[in-house]
Formats: structure tokens, sequence, C-alpha cells
């Protein structure tokens, strides 16, 4: 994480941050204006909180659709589930992307048309997929020969995309492994899915979490053109282009903006007919931006000559995406030099360690509140009450 104090920034926040070591970025970003948090603790404190600002949520669908102006976005419900999120979204014209029964549940009680929804997830039991095709959904994605059988074999009418593998190289998190076809696995896929007749209208592929090298949209492209020709030579329709999710946000690294992978993605689609639907799957990208996370420290400490900072919120609470090294902002409200932390969470558990040797106030205490920005992603999303503590609260604007 990346302290910044609060006196510093809050003229800064809801202007734009672009700064000229942002190599990659040619538009600047916009955050959550800091008084926003200040008034919401205005109201009282009881436990952690994600705040969201949902005007912010719209912008970014805005620049997302300007962008890229033939391109669909499908948005990934993990990112932040809040039905007044969502809302704010289906009002902005996105569809949507799920991975279980509950998030379709979710939409369909919003008012989302099943037939608009996309079912990324590449494993589902038999159950999960007959209870989404009873409720309209027709959009599967498979990614292995079993899978392919056994969606054809429940939903023989089924709307089916590939998703293949591709490399996830600049990617914070690489995703590459868990899922998506390799070049070895496409053709028996592609000739099954023939001899069944089944509809295997189409490619997707995913560049990886946080993704800052925009050429592995450009190789995502690349590939998939190869594999529609594949799929028109045995008969198949391919008609669906899916590019994925993996557009990064702005933490502590340098990112590429998303007009600049948009200009990698624009050229490439160019190989693709008109009549192809093309898709994308933002989570991060739409919200991350408009939350701020904010909790507190219960008491610190010092072992073994190491300094440590106990929070109300931690790895189960929240702020688990420490563990695979995502660096967050953070501010405070002191200004003491800075020391090395250890920071931990509430639970008992020994690995609720948030980050080790983190420079932070050397004047921090207890009951400081501690603010982590950009945190609109996968927080609220990601918590559970393990070890009886509380879940984060929500507040949206």
């Amino acid at each position: 994480m990346q302290r910044v104090s609060v006196a510093k920034k809050q003229s800064a926040l809801r202007q734009p941050s672009f700064a000229a070591d942002h190599l990659f970025d040619s538009h600047p970003e916009t955050s959550l204006d800091f008084e926003c948090v200040r008034a919401a603790l205005k109201d009282g404190y009881t436990k952690p909180f994600l705040i969201v600002d949902t005007q912010i949520v719209r912008e970014k669908m805005r620049r997302m659709l300007a962008a890229m102006p033939r391109v669909r976005p499908h948005y990934a419900v993990k990112a932040n589930p809040n039905p007044r999120v969502l809302q704010a979204l289906i009002e902005e014209g996105a569809r949507f992307e799920i991975a279980s029964p509950g998030e379709l549940d979710l939409l369909i009680s919003l008012g989302v048309s099943p037939m608009q929804v996309l079912y990324s997830n590449p494993v589902r039991s038999r159950d999960q997929i007959a209870y989404a095709a009873s409720k309209g959904v027709e959009w599967f994605v498979i990614d292995c020969l079993d899978e392919l059988k056994k969606l054809y074999s429940i939903k023989p009418d089924a709307k089916s995309y590939l998703r293949i593998d591709t490399p996830n190289i600049g990617s914070d998190w690489p995703l590459a492994g868990k899922f998506g076809a390799h070049t070895a696995d496409i053709r028996e896929i592609i000739a099954a899915a023939s001899a069944l007749k089944a509809d295997l209208a189409g490619v997707g592929f995913h560049v990886g979490s946080q993704c800052r090298n925009p050429e592995n949209w450009r190789v995502g492209l690349e590939k998939a053109r190869v594999i529609f020709d594949q799929m028109t030579k045995a008969g198949l329709r391919p008609r669906l282009l899916n590019i994925g999710g993996g557009y990064p946000v702005r933490h502590v690294k340098p990112i590429p903006s998303i007009e600049v992978i948009a200009d990698v993605v624009n050229r490439a689609l160019e190989a693709f007919p008109p009549e192809v639907e093309i898709v994308a799957e933002p989570g991060r990208y739409l919200v991350s931006d408009a939350g701020y996370f904010v909790c507190r420290v219960m008491g610190t400490a010092k072992r073994g000559g190491k300094r440590w900072l106990h929070l109300d919120a931690g790895l189960f609470g929240g702020i688990i995406e420490t563990t695979e090294g995502l660096k967050y902002r953070i501010c405070t409200d002191r200004s003491g030099p800075d020391v090395k932390w250890n920071v931990a969470g509430p639970t008992c558990d020994s690995i609720d360690v948030i980050m080790r040797d983190e420079s932070l106030p050397s004047d921090l205490q207890e009951g400081d509140f501690i603010y982590i920005c950009n945190a609109g992603a996968y927080t609220t999303a990601y918590a559970s009450n393990f070890n009886g503590f509380p879940l984060p609260g929500e507040r949206v604007i």
C-alpha cells in the first residue's frame, strides 16, 4: 500500500490525478471526493464500511462506451453486487456477466432480462445449468469437451462460446491456467460441437486482472480470429466475440488508460465483420475508483522490535487482495514521519496479516481512521464474518 496524508490528498481527490510518471496514461482518472467520506463519518462509525459514488460508476461506463463503441460491456457482478451499483449500470445500458444462480437471481430481481446475461463460469453443476436455462439464460461459456457435452445434454439449444487460453503477461493477477482451452484441445472441441450440432457460437478470452499490457488484447483477438475461421470451416456459425475483463484501475503502478487499450482493440476488431457481436466483461474498471474503504486502528503493539498495527478489518473483512500483491493508496489523519509497520486484521488467525514492513506514519494510534482509496471492487464482495466479526457496511451515494 502507498500512504497519502489526508491533508495533502483532500484538494486533489475527485480532480484529475494524472501524473507525468504514469507513462501509459493518456487521460486522467477520477476518484471519490474525500469530502464524501468525511460526511459519511459524521453519521457515526460502528464498523468498517465501503462508500461508493454511483456517479463515478456511471462516468466510467460512459467512458468505456466512448472508447470502444463497438463493444457492449457486460458488467462482472462479482466485482461489486450492491443493488444500487447494479441499478446505476442498468440505467447506463450495461448488460451483465454472472458466475452463479445467486447472481442471476439478483439481476432478475432488478428487472434484467436473463437473455442478456452471459453465464461465464466455465464449470457449473448440472443443477446450476438447468436452473439458469429455466430462467431464460441462453449464453454459456465452455472451455473443455466435458463441459460442452454436459451443457448440450441439459440444454441442446444453448448458445455457447469457447474460452481460450491467451497470454497474461503484464497482468498483476494472471488468470491463465485454471480456465481456457489450449491449442491442442480446441480442434477436438470444435469437431465435437459440429458432430453434436451444438451451437458453439463464439470465442472469449481473458487477459488477466489489472492488465497493464495492451498487447495482450491484440494477441487474444488474433487467436480468436483464427478460431472463428476454424469454426466456420467445421460448419459452425460463430457470431459472438467476448474480449473479457482485466481493464486496469489506478493504484500505485502506471496503467494504460482505457483509451490506450481501445486503440489496440479497435484496430484488431477490424478483422471481424460487422455482424459479429462484440462484448466485454469489465468489473473492477467500472467500480473500483468510485469507492473508499474505511476502517479503524484497534490497537498498536511492538513485538521483537517490529511495530504492529491492528485494524478492525483484515483479510477476512474485505482487504484480501493485498495477499495477491495489490497495492492500495492509503490516507490517514496523521502526518508523522514514516516508519515500517506490520498491519494485521482483527481475527485470531495468524494468516490475517494485510501487509508487512509497510511505511506509515509513526504517530498512528488506537482509534485512528484508515482510508483505503479506489477500493470499490472486491472488498465487500470478498468479505466474510469469520471469527464472528461483522461484515463491512455499505454506503452508496
